[in-house]
């Protein structure tokens, strides 16, 4: 099974990687953010609709809520972000991953 990432409008990249679908902020929104100071990430286990409030991010330059970008359930999250939020800070946005989900309609992964 091959990755595949695609980006949202609201500046999260989302994740494919055969297993479950990881979200995380892009470069972008790491840049209009400056640095975070804090996160609110949901709990795994928890169910979001597309569109609904997912996580809400403080940081130098504003607070600002993201939406989840799939509906489907939290398999996973940034333990190491909620340990060291400097985690979110990273120069790779691959380790600037927020959560994981499972059981999501790989339609809505494609029109993203």
């Amino acid at each position: 099974m091959q990755q595949k990432c695609l980006k949202t409008k609201d500046n999260l990249w989302v994740l494919y990687n055969g297993n479950e679908y990881v979200v995380g902020l892009t470069e972008a929104a790491q840049s209009d953010l400056g640095k975070v100071t804090f996160a609110s990430l949901p709990k795994a286990g928890q169910t979001f609709k597309q569109g609904t409030p997912l996580v809400e991010v403080e940081a130098e330059k504003a607070v600002q809520e993201f939406p989840a970008p799939l509906t489907g359930t939290i398999s996973s999250v940034n333990e190491k972000a909620l340990e060291n939020i400097n985690v979110l800070n990273d120069e790779d946005e691959m380790n600037a991953w927020l959560v994981a989900f499972k059981d999501v309609d790989a339609t809505e992964f494609n029109e993203l």
